[in-house]
């Protein structure tokens, strides 16, 4: 603690410097799994890149003392010895406990405790005036829920106490393949009632006929000879291409398949392939996608090494990237929305349970607009998550900045015609009146000013990317002179922008990481490193 406490000092007196004259910082983080660029070292940054210990587990209170910059794959590696694992474990390893709480992270546990905030018990965070403070469900809990997907607008968490339960050796594993999405809708409501055995539910939609649906429960034993079934080794194979072997086998029959899957692979078991994301790479550079490709080119199939690569190539700007929640009795609908107007199959679907307390965050919707179901007077409410990754046009040598920009707003509007949330660490293309139409923006400065934070940036400025036609302007004039007009037109060549991004992700390192983690490792789905 003594170290804790000497590096809490040191963020505590640099943001004083700042309050003093009422100077907005940006905070570094380290190295990002985030989609969107990390905040270099600058005259305005707040480093925390040295909180990144587990500080302590107790296996009496089922708790573990972590610093923001730990990892899922760290944590979990404090804990497991213990027999303990946390309630909800986002499926990169990269990310990080700060981000999690401060981004909005959701896993296949959150239909049963909800997005990776819910399970934090207290926080220590340093206000924007220097001020370190404590803050919990019960004490100051307008900063604990404020803070929580605020992305760092409220302070800096520098502390927190995340929840725990026990371990057990293996993930007993169920997909089932379902036809009609109606169905798919039932059986997981269905599976994900209060009294359900299941421990993980999700889901992943193949088109929109055809959905395998993943139910697990945490076993200690595996059945007489059978063997486990391995995700993380390079030998491996990706999950998503497991699951959709899976769905072709089942396509005529009833039956079901079951794996039992070592608990560690699991909770990364998308790592690899980031979900499915890293086919595009396969894509753009004219690969062939089979086993082979995919076992040579592993260290750099991993979310740490992707994520790099993916902002350093900027081909981010031209993909849609996004998790958005929506009532269960409008996910049909909406499913039939993204075929028409958006196919990016494959869909993950995670049901995710909102609790009351969750849902009276300053920052989350207000009660206009279709969205009184966040505010229900409910002990809960459960959200069906769709994440809707990949590139808007399906061509390898046309982007499209304008066109990109349209079918992210469009999805916005959608998701918003039908009672949704759209979780913000995802791009958000909303103009500011648009945003704050959404977002209870008085009970949001209420908080602000009260813990000293009226001079930081706000959520929307967070989290926007470009809303209007005079934004796209300002980014084309941005770069208007005769020689970024060159720069640009020969960018845009194939493949010269993903071979830079892959270069600048050897150059970094990151593709060691995975050979550190014996080729475990690697780290979005929510919020994740955002300063």
């Amino acid at each position: 603690m003594e170290a804790h406490e000497t590096a809490v000092a040191a963020v505590s007196a640099r943001i004083q410097q700042f309050h003093a004259v009422k100077t907005p910082f940006r905070v570094y983080h380290g190295s990002t799994n985030s989609t969107r660029k990390s905040q270099r070292r600058q005259d305005n940054t707040v480093d925390t890149s040295s909180l990144d210990r587990v500080l302590n587990v107790d296996t009496a209170k089922k708790t573990a003392l972590v610093e923001p910059n730990v990892a899922m794959d760290a944590l979990v590696d404090a804990t497991l010895p213990h027999g303990l694992v946390p309630l909800v474990v986002m499926e990169f390893p990269g990310i990080t406990v700060g981000g999690g709480f401060s981004g909005t992270s959701g896993e296949s546990s959150s239909f049963r405790y909800g997005p990776f905030e819910a399970t934090v018990n207290w926080i220590e965070i340093v206000l924007p005036t220097g001020e370190v403070a404590r803050a919990s469900k019960t004490e100051k809990p307008d900063l604990f829920w404020g803070a929580a997907s605020a992305f760092g607008t409220l302070g800096v968490v520098t502390l927190l106490e995340v929840q725990l339960r026990e371990a057990k050796r293996y993930v007993e594993l169920t997909y089932r393949h379902v036809k009609d999405f109606d169905d798919v809708v039932a059986i997981l409501q269905a599976e994900t009632v209060d009294d359900t055995p299941n421990d993980y539910v999700d889901a992943i939609t193949f088109s929109r006929n055809s959905t395998v649906i993943c139910t697990g429960r945490l076993v200690n034993t595996l059945p007489q000879g059978a063997t486990p079934r391995q995700f993380l080794r390079a030998r491996d194979p990706w999950f998503y291409v497991h699951a959709q072997r899976i769905e072709k086998r089942l396509q005529n029959s009833l039956d079901r398949v079951t794996d039992h899957i070592p608990l560690t692979d699991y909770l990364f078991r998308y790592d690899r392939g980031g979900f499915w994301t890293a086919r595009y790479a396969f894509r753009y550079f004219l690969t062939p996608f089979n086993r082979i490709t995919r076992f040579l080119l592993n260290p750099f199939m991993h979310t740490r090494v992707m994520y790099r690569a993916l902002h350093e190539s900027g081909l981010s700007n031209y993909y849609a990237i996004q998790d958005v929640g929506i009532p269960y009795h409008h996910a049909t609908e909406f499913t039939a929305y993204l075929d028409q107007n958006l196919p990016l199959y494959p869909l993950w679907l995670c049901p995710l349970r909102i609790r009351q307390q969750q849902q009276q965050q300053p920052q989350q919707h207000s009660n206009n607009n279709n969205n009184a179901l966040l505010h229900a007077n409910l002990s809960s409410s459960v959200l069906l998550n769709f994440g809707i990754w990949g590139p808007v046009s399906s061509s390898l040598f046309s982007f499209s900045r304008s066109a990109t920009i349209a079918a992210n707003r469009a999805l916005e509007r959608a998701v918003d015609a039908l009672a949704g949330r759209k979780w913000l660490y995802a791009h958000a293309y909303y103009t500011e009146a648009e945003f704050w139409a959404l977002y209870d923006r008085p009970a949001y400065d209420a908080v602000r000013a009260r813990y000293g934070a009226g001079y930081l940036p706000n959520v929307y400025d967070k989290v926007k990317v470009v809303a209007t036609d005079h934004d796209l302007e300002a980014e084309k004039a941005s770069s208007s002179s005769w020689v970024a007009w060159v720069v640009a037109l020969v960018w845009m060549v194939w493949p010269l922008r993903g071979l830079y991004g892959v270069y600048r992700a050897v150059v970094g390192g990151d593709y060691l990481l995975q050979k550190k983690r014996g080729g475990g490792g690697g780290g979005v789905v929510g919020g994740v490193k955002l300063s």
